[in-house]
């Protein structure tokens, strides 16, 4: 007998499948040197574990659109949640670092799809009306997951070991995927589109030479090296070969439907969730290294001053979902990213001395307006574009953001590295005895030159400052991007006004 549709019961078991992978994207990250020793690994070695599954996420997810349209949401679902659930188990329990990376690429693979397909499913299970709050929801597991991942996983490794990174996925999946199948059922004739094997291969083959660029490149000195110059060869060749087949190719026919990019609000909303995951992802992985190398938090210390910026990032989003609708999505965007850039001008003014409060406020209210940017931005994407072209829609929405965050994490660490050199060297040029601070006889006798411990104390201190010169440095960086993409809201048309919606008829409570 069908009942009506139990949104309460999907909503969770699909929020419960989007924050497993999203903290997954995070939480191994603290765990490295204890996977290391355990391993028996190198540095560059056991870097792999997270290089495996960045690669393989990107290359899986735009497979999401034509897999749903060949087998439906629910299948792939289900397939997509078992996979990730079985493949960390394989996490847990390898032993080598063989065995890790082939089953952290499994992850990356199964894991690709949960995050749009939980977009895709929260957008058909509400009408117009309530699409807001729902997207409110799928926001909070998103940008949550990813906040709380390193704080988790530094838990879970100082209380047991490293492998419960991966082993509290299990209960979690199984909580998952009866949810999936108990509460949901299949929407029914799914398109039989003949899969492009050509687009799907150079796109791929383009993703994964990027991210390869990004992930190793600072660690490969960039250009100086014959790797970097295979991946960017790659990038630019299959790139072009992509953009090419899919210009000329049947809309029907191509791997990607470039009927997606003649949407002005979905093509707007792609190029803000870019910059969205490129300042987001790229501040949140300053502030910790930031914590803990300059000024000696221990992680446990560092988890906590950092959580309370996921706090207001999951408060606003909950409080924005019930203002969509009601308030112009372009003045709550505005908004956003407005409190966003107030928040980064207060770290572009950090200190080698903080408090706690200097760190915990400026998180605050940086997650307070990536709240207010999110659900309005996710909401204004998908406001008109047609509910057959979702689930491609959102797989691609969730390919850029997660290269933006890529870039964004590679570009704040090289610039990182090469202004601490350059502050260092500047800084070195004025330590000489003309400088006035050396007429104090207690500096001059902490840091005398002529005595090895002296000289090692005011290396360690221009090091130390130069560091902190480098991370204002990329702060500004952030800023300047944050406000020079205000003005393009612009671009973004106000979605019509609510229409009545009969999509519960597709997807039912058994």
């Amino acid at each position: 007998m069908i009942r009506p549709l139990n949104r309460p019961m999907i909503t969770l078991s699909i929020m419960l499948a989007t924050i497993m992978q999203t903290l997954d994207s995070t939480i191994a990250n603290v765990a490295l040197p204890h996977m290391q020793g355990s391993l028996s690994a190198s540095q560059d070695q056991i870097a792999w574990v997270l290089t495996a599954y960045i690669v393989a996420a990107a290359i899986a997810t735009p497979l999401t659109g034509w897999m749903v349209d060949r087998f439906g949401q629910k299948n792939i679902f289900l397939a997509s949640i078992g996979g990730f659930t079985v493949a960390s188990m394989l996490c847990g329990m390898s032993n080598s670092l063989a065995e890790i990376v082939a089953a952290r690429l499994l992850q990356g693979v199964f894991g690709a799809a949960l995050v749009p397909l939980s977009q895709v499913v929260l957008l058909d299970i509400n009408p117009k009306e309530k699409q807001g709050p729902a997207m409110a929801i799928w926001g909070v597991g998103v940008m949550v997951g990813p906040i709380l991942g390193p704080t988790l996983g530094g838990w879970l490794t100082d209380s047991y070991n490293w492998r419960w990174v991966f082993f509290i996925n299990v209960p979690i999946g199984l909580l998952a995927a009866y949810g999936m199948w108990r509460y949901i059922r299949p929407v029914p004739g799914p398109r039989q589109k003949r899969f492009d094997m050509f687009g799907f291969a150079t796109l791929s083959l383009g993703l994964g030479a990027l991210q390869l660029l990004l992930d190793r490149g600072q660690q490969n000195d960039w250009f100086s090296s014959t790797e970097t110059w295979i991946e960017a060869i790659a990038l630019v060749v299959m790139t072009t070969y992509f953009v090419a087949h899919t210009a000329l190719t049947p809309a029907d026919k191509s791997f990607i439907d470039f009927r997606l990019l003649k949407n002005q609000n979905y093509v707007s909303g792609i190029l803000f969730i870019f910059i969205v995951g490129l300042v987001l992802y790229a501040t949140r992985a300053l502030i910790p290294t930031m914590l803990e190398t300059l000024m000696n938090y221990p992680v446990a210390t560092t988890g906590l001053v950092t959580a309370p910026s996921g706090a207001g990032t999951m408060i606003m989003m909950l409080i924005v979902g019930r203002l969509i609708g009601k308030v112009d999505l372009r003045l709550m965007l505005l908004a956003g990213f407005t409190i966003t850039a107030v928040s980064i001008w207060q770290m572009c003014h950090y200190t080698i001395e903080l408090s706690t409060s200097d760190i915990i406020w400026p998180g605050v209210i940086q997650g307070i307006g990536m709240g207010l940017v999110f659900v309005p931005l996710s909401a204004a994407t998908f406001a008109t574009l047609s509910p057959a072209m979702r689930a491609q829609g959102t797989a691609l929405f969730s390919l850029v953001r997660n290269i933006g965050s890529s870039i964004g994490i590679s570009l704040v660490q090289t610039m990182l590295v090469r202004n601490t050199v350059i502050a260092h060297a500047a800084l070195t040029e004025r330590v000489t005895y003309a400088n006035p601070a050396w007429h104090n006889p207690a500096i001059a006798s902490a840091y005398d030159l002529s005595t090895p411990r002296g000289a090692a104390l005011l290396d360690g201190t221009v090091t130390q400052q130069a560091a902190m010169i480098a991370y204002i440095d990329d702060f500004w960086l952030m800023l300047f991007l944050t406000v020079a993409v205000i003005p393009l809201l612009l671009l973004i048309r106000p979605p019509k006004g609510p229409k009545t919606s009969d999509v519960d008829a597709h997807v039912v409570m058994e």
